[in-house]
């Protein structure tokens, strides 16, 4: 199997699990909260990816990791990271502007994603969140 279709493969397979994790435990939970409520959990996955930083150490990547690559895909992690820290702590101190706050982290944070999709695992668990953030901030504002 070429390193292409294993790559593929496990980013099919992730993303397989994640929707189904989301479709049939996530979602119906957080259905039951009032929205400034569920989206903190998924907010709180978002507020790890931080260690996108490490695209920065040569040591961790290996020296062979452009930096046209390395530096915007490790600073758009942690531009993700803050903004879904203070989109948390404005849905928890009830900040009228939170749920605005939450929009432009999920729309930064998903562009981030799509920029710089490499890892095969952690980023379609992001993913399926930002969707689930999508779809909480467009139904639930009706």
């Amino acid at each position: 199997m070429s390193i292409r279709a294993i790559f593929g493969l496990q980013v099919l397979m992730s993303f397989a699990g994640y929707i189904l994790i989301a479709r049939f435990y996530v979602a119906p939970r957080l259905a039951a909260l009032p929205l400034r409520v569920a989206l903190i959990p998924l907010l709180l996955l978002h507020a790890f990816r931080h260690v996108g930083m490490v695209f920065l150490v040569p040591t961790v990547v290996g020296p062979s990791l452009p930096a046209a690559f390395a530096v915007p895909a490790a600073y758009g992690d942690l531009l993700a990271a803050l903004l879904a820290l203070l989109a948390i702590a404005a849905l928890r101190t009830e900040w009228s502007s939170a749920i605005a706050l939450v929009w432009i982290f999920n729309v930064v944070g998903t562009l981030d994603l799509i920029a710089y999709y490499v890892p095969t695992f952690a980023v379609p668990a992001l993913f399926v969140t930002h969707a689930m953030i999508f779809a909480m901030l467009t139904r639930r504002a009706r």
